[in-house]
């Protein structure tokens, strides 16, 4: 599904602006129910639970965030089983949001630009980070794990979603130490499933940690690796035999924020003059790294990795520069058509030349892609993303795009105008016989209603729409991550 506009007739917006802002309203709730409100039928041999972490306090007593990646964590779960599902919802109990609850008033910076009430003075040289828990959540030996990357994980309880405490993953993270809100999980590669993480220490020369857990959560590899310059790394992508991050030709100016007028994300600065380095590190921890120049942009986020006829193939969501506020007072004055759009390239690296080029696979603005868990470090067929109705520039994502990266042909259901997406998840059916076969599911803003739905697609037909759509009686925030997991952790069925 392809929209084109004439040249001389700019396209009609797809969105109201007021529409996208009230879903970034702040919950104060915490909900736990079964879901009735329901149009179509829930697959009755889908069964699990999803969980979904974001920023759900979007302010403290009343003092708003800047940004939202500054809100504290929110924890949704909607748990499937034999045509039913159970929504429950709980914030993160951090250190932080305990004691700003108590106090009702802000008592920490954010890093993307919330400040303490009182001016520069008030935060001037104050470095004190809270522990959002905001970014993802995974389940891995056992342990569900809510993950913000500049600290520990905090582990909950997957059936009530109490938080029990932080988590140090059997010691492997030490004091101050910090543990990635992107982990990977290896299917299965070297014989058994691996989580691969890391943790990354920026500077004027970067520390980047990489360790693999088994399936009972004990480290298996631990190495680290240096790199000049300061490396701002959200995301990696992995392949049996490498781990692989792209170093963002960005620097850092601290100033701003040891003197109290900025966060620290808003003192990062994008070069367009210098390329993007694609870091790869063999995971076996012995040889060398490699460090390949390529084309300049920034990445949040990687589709994934593999290995094809020598050569490295690395499908990431790319912008042309930083995609900051720009000047804006807050997210909810942000002007999208000032923004750059994400798009997919592809990357083919040839180790041996250590050379690097990029096409563009998909042009439309898009973001949080997701396929089959068994294709992750494999050649795939099918990729599922969030993406904007519109074909061209930058707007919310409110539609879901496949694409079939063997053909190039692209697949696209849009709940635009008051729709909005957030990101797709693939969960493969039971028994299924090929890659797209199971269920594309999204938690989604329905700014008709103001309230969240739960969407459910079939991954071979999502042109034909939801097959099952979930009504919330409430709105969940816009969120960033989260996975499903075959284990139910719902209550007893009646």
């Amino acid at each position: 599904m392809t929209t084109t506009y004439p040249t001389s007739t700019p396209p009609a917006k797809s969105y109201n602006l007021d529409d996208w802002r009230s879903g970034y309203r702040s919950q104060s709730q915490e909900y736990s129910y079964w879901i009735s409100d329901i149009d179509g039928t829930i697959p009755p041999d889908l069964e699990g639970t999803l969980f979904r972490n974001g920023p759900g306090l979007l302010d403290v007593a009343g003092h708003p965030v800047k940004h939202p990646f500054d809100g504290d964590g929110l924890i949704s779960s909607v748990a499937f089983q034999n045509g039913r599902a159970y929504f429950r919802n709980r914030y993160v109990r951090t250190a932080g949001y305990v004691a700003e609850q108590q106090a009702q008033k802000p008592l920490y910076r954010g890093v993307f630009g919330t400040q303490k009430p009182g001016g520069p003075l008030a935060n001037a040289f104050d470095l004190t980070l809270k522990n959002i828990a905001n970014t993802h959540i995974i389940y891995w030996a056992d342990r569900l794990l809510a993950l913000w990357e500049a600290a520990k994980p905090h582990r909950l309880d997957p059936a009530t979603l109490d938080t029990l405490g932080l988590d140090d993953l059997n010691g492997l993270i030490a004091s101050g130490g910090s543990f990635t809100a992107h982990p990977k999980i290896d299917p299965g590669h070297h014989g058994q499933p691996r989580l691969v993480g890391f943790s990354v220490k920026p500077g004027l020369s970067s520390k980047i940690t990489l360790y693999e857990l088994d399936a009972e959560g004990q480290v298996v590899i631990q190495h680290s690796h240096s790199v000049p310059g300061f490396a701002f790394l959200h995301d990696f992508a992995i392949t049996p035999n490498y781990a692989i991050f792209f170093q963002n030709p960005v620097s850092f100016g601290p100033l701003p924020y040891l003197l109290g007028f900025k966060g620290a994300a808003e003192c990062i600065s994008f070069n367009p003059k210098q390329p993007t380095k694609i870091l790869v590190i063999p995971r076996n921890g012995k040889d060398p790294m490699q460090v390949i120049d390529t084309n300049p942009c920034f990445v949040f986020h990687h589709a994934n990795a593999f290995e094809q006829d020598g050569q490295l193939v690395i499908d990431s969501v790319c912008y042309d520069r930083f995609p900051s506020l720009e000047g804006s007072q807050d997210y909810l004055t942000v002007d999208f058509d000032r923004l750059p759009p994400g798009q997919l390239w592809r990357f083919r690296v040839d180790l041996a030349t250590a050379t690097a080029r990029a096409e563009t696979l998909v042009s439309r603005c898009v973001e949080f892609p997701a396929l089959h868990p068994d294709q992750v470090g494999r050649p795939y067929r099918y990729l599922f993303i969030g993406a904007a109705h519109a074909a061209q520039g930058n707007a919310p994502l409110q539609a879901l795009l496949k694409l079939d990266s063997q053909t190039g042909q692209t697949d696209v259901w849009s709940a635009a105008p008051r729709g909005f997406m957030g990101e797709p998840l693939f969960v493969p059916r039971p028994q299924a016989t090929s890659e797209d076969d199971g269920w594309v599911m999204v938690l989604m803003y329905d700014g008709d209603r103001r309230c969240s739905d739960v969407v459910i697609l079939d991954g071979q037909a999502i042109t034909a729409g939801p097959i099952a759509r979930l009504k919330l009686s409430h709105h969940v925030p816009y969120g960033l991550h989260g996975s499903f997991v075959p284990q139910y952790f719902g209550p007893t069925l009646d």
